[in-house]
This record gives C-alpha cells, sequence and structure tokens, in this order.
C-alpha cells in the first residue's frame, strides 16, 4: 500500500515517520522549507524512544504517486490549501484518511471528492514542532482510530490495512466500527477544553480550583453533548467517562493546544471546534451561551491578530 501524508508536522509527523521506520511506504507532501529539513531525515524524539528517519518527500506540482490512500494531518485553518495540494492525487477510489478534530472537514472532503472514499479519524498525540523541525513527542500515549463512515466504505480493505501497518510500527491503532460516534465525542471533549482553558487562560486545574470553574467546565460540557445528541451521536458511557475524567480531574496541568496557539500569537481552530458547535447547536435550538462568550473571545484575538 502507498500512502501519502499530507503535512509533516507533530501528528503527520510522528505517525507517518513511525510508519516509514518500520517499513511502510510513506511519502510526505510537504512545504519546501520542511522538504529542506527532511532531507538530513525526520528526527522524532520521543519517550518511547528517539530516531531519525531517512523519508521520501515532495512539493506541490511535482509528480508523485499514485497513492492508495492519503492522511490529512493539517490544521482546520490550512484545510483550504491542503485540498488544492492534494486533488491531483485523489482519484476514483483513493482513500483520504483525515485526522483533523471537529466534524465539518469531513463533509467538505466528501463535496470535494465525490469519487474518491472519505474516511473518518482520530489522533490522540501529545506532541509539538519545534524550530529546528524535531517532532517532540512529550507523553508516551499515541493513538489513532479510523474507520468507514458509511457501511461497505472500505471495500478493498486499505482502512484495515493501515492499521495492521500502523500496529506494526508500535501505534496503537484500532479500527471503529463507529468512527462517526468517535468523532463526536472526542470533538465534545476537545470543545469544552479548548473553550475552558482559552477562555480562562489557563489549566483545567487552575480552573478547577475557583469557585465557579467546575460549574463552567460542566455547562460547556453539557452545551457540547446536547448538541452531540441533538446530531444524532449520543456519546457512549466508556467515553463519557474517560472524557470527564480529563475534564474535571483535580490538580491537572491540562490544557488545550488551542491556548498554545494562541500565546503564541499563532492562528487557531477556534470557528472549526468551538463555533461551528455553536451553528449546529442553533439549528436545533439549543442555547450555548458559555460557547459563545469563549468563541467571542476567541474571535476578538483573531481580529486584533489581523490588525
Amino acid at each position: 500500500m502507498k500512502v501519502m501524508v499530507l503535512g509533516a508536522g507533530a501528528v503527520g509527523g510522528y505517525f507517518g515517520g513511525r510508519m516509514t521506520a518500520a517499513g511502510s511506504d510513506v511519502t510526505f507532501l510537504v512545504r519546501e522549507k520542511r522538504a529542506v529539513q527532511l532531507s538530513d531525515g525526520l528526527r522524532i524524539e520521543s519517550p518511547l524512544g528517539d530516531a531519525t528517519i531517512p523519508v521520501k518527500t515532495f512539493i506541490q506540482g511535482d509528480v508523485g504517486g499514485p497513492f492508495d490512500l492519503i492522511i490529512l494531518s493539517c490544521k482546520s485553518y490550512g484545510l483550504a490549501n491542503a485540498l488544492d495540494a492534494i486533488t491531483p492525487h485523489v482519484n476514483e477510489g483513493t482513500v483520504v484518511v483525515p485526522l483533523l478534530n471537529g466534524y465539518a472537514h469531513v463533509e467538505q472532503l466528501e463535496q470535494r471528492f465525490p469519487s474518491a472514499i472519505i474516511s473518518g479519524g482520530t489522533a490522540g498525540i501529545i506532541a509539538t514542532l519545534t524550530e529546528d523541525g524535531t517532532v517532540r513527542h512529550m507523553r508516551p500515549n499515541q493513538f489513532i482510530s479510523v474507520g468507514p463512515r458509511r457501511n461497505n466504505a472500505d471495500p478493498h480493505g486499505m482502512l484495515e490495512e493501515l492499521v495492521s501497518e500502523m500496529k506494526r510500527a508500535d501505534i496503537d491503532a484500532t479500527l471503529s466500527s463507529n468512527i462517526n460516534l468517535a468523532m463526536w465525542e472526542k470533538w465534545t471533549f476537545l470543545a469544552t477544553l479548548a473553550a475552558s482553558t482559552c477562555l480562562m487562560r489557563c489549566s483545567i486545574g487552575s480552573i478547577l480550583e475557583t469557585d465557579h470553574g467546575e460549574k463552567l467546565i460542566e455547562g460547556l460540557f453539557d452545551e457540547c453533548n446536547s448538541t452531540a445528541c441533538a446530531e444524532g451521536y449520543p456519546p457512549g458511557p466508556s467515553s463519557a467517562q474517560l472524557y470527564r475524567g480529563i475534564l474535571f480531574e483535580r490538580n491537572s496541568m491540562v490544557t488545550a493546544s488551542m491556548l498554545r496557539d494562541l500565546e503564541a500569537g499563532s492562528p487557531t481552530e477556534a470557528e472549526h471546534i468551538i463555533g461551528d458547535m455553536i451553528k449546529r447547536a442553533a439549528q436545533h435550538g439549543i442555547e450555548t451561551p458559555l460557547l459563545k462568550v469563549a468563541n467571542t473571545h476567541l474571535q476578538a484575538y483573531e481580529n486584533a491578530r489581523h490588525k
């Protein structure tokens, strides 16, 4: 199976790099600057083992492929450019696996590439890309879940083969029987985490130390879960317990990556993660006053960035 990974940042670089090291046929579609960095190998620093991995790369406009499967690992604000970049490589039956958070991107992909097979995916990893291009993996956990979004939407078993190759690379990979639900479960959690930690500019633990912090997080989580239920994706008990445990852990230092982007003066995924949740809630007549406050805060930040 020939795999293309769009982007070699923290997510795509880590998972694609590990697959390459384990013998998978992976090629990275990257910008010119990143291609230069990777000419000496993709560097990973990780509690699971450091590595410098020789990788194949090409840039937009180069001839590449054909590819059986494409992994999208960009941020939502880079999605439009990403779709343009992969367009020459998406053919009838090409499997596309997006690892973005949220949900609107899969709908955009299906509209843009009606003859491709658009799958669902979620990734969990705490990692960052350093200035010198090193993928720094900060905690041992690293998992991916992929699955068909519709019945019989993987006729050639590409997703099963992808999971098999990831497992060979010691990635905690699973083939989900209900990937749409898994994506919604993660989205409700992430929207709550991002809204609360960005609004308060601090960790979950610091919020919970305040007089009304627990009610704030509870209210945000309720707004998100009510929206998920209205959309037809009520959270399962195990996932709800897992994510609730993270959101209400006393002394936790956990923050959303969106807060780190905000503190660095970088663009955020606020519209994709929080704004879209608000829009979907409104379609069902669900009030989201707390999400709206958080989104206003982030919109004001984005407006200030462009002045």
